[in-house]
C-alpha cells in the first residue's frame, strides 16, 4: 500500500493543466449529446458553423463529430502549449453552453408535449 507521500507524488506527475484538458473533453461530450438531444426535439442549431458542418455531411451525428473533433485538437493543442487559462475559459463557456443547450432542449419538448 502507498503512504500518503508516495500518494501525493504519484499526483503531482500528471503535467500541469491535464484536469483542464479532462473537463474539456467531457464538455465537448456533454456537449455534443445535449446538442443531438435538442435535435431530436425539433429545435435549431444556433452556430452557423455546427449547422454548416451538419448540412455539408447531412447528418447531424457526421457534422458535430467534425466540429468536435477539431474542438478536442485545439482543446489539445493548448494544453500541450501550457495555456491553461484559454482552456479555463473554454470549459467556462462550454459548461453555460450545456447549460443553455438543455434549457432550448426543455422549451423544444415543452413546445412538443403541449400539442
Amino acid at each position: 500500500m502507498a503512504s500518503a507521500a508516495q500518494q501525493l507524488s504519484m499526483t503531482r506527475a500528471l503535467p500541469k493543466g491535464t484536469d483542464q484538458l479532462l473537463q474539456f473533453v467531457y464538455l465537448q461530450g456533454l456537449d455534443t449529446l445535449t446538442t443531438l438531444a435538442f435535435l431530436l426535439a425539433g429545435a435549431q442549431e444556433a452556430n452557423p458553423l455546427v449547422r454548416t458542418m451538419i448540412g455539408w455531411f447531412g447528418n447531424p451525428l457526421m457534422g458535430l463529430a467534425a466540429v468536435k473533433l477539431a474542438a478536442l485538437m485545439l482543446g489539445y493543442y493548448c494544453w500541450n502549449r501550457g495555456k491553461v487559462v484559454i482552456l479555463r475559459r473554454a470549459n467556462m463557456f462550454f459548461a453555460l453552453l450545456v447549460a443553455w443547450n438543455l434549457f432550448c432542449l426543455l422549451l423544444a419538448l415543452g413546445v412538443r408535449w403541449k400539442a
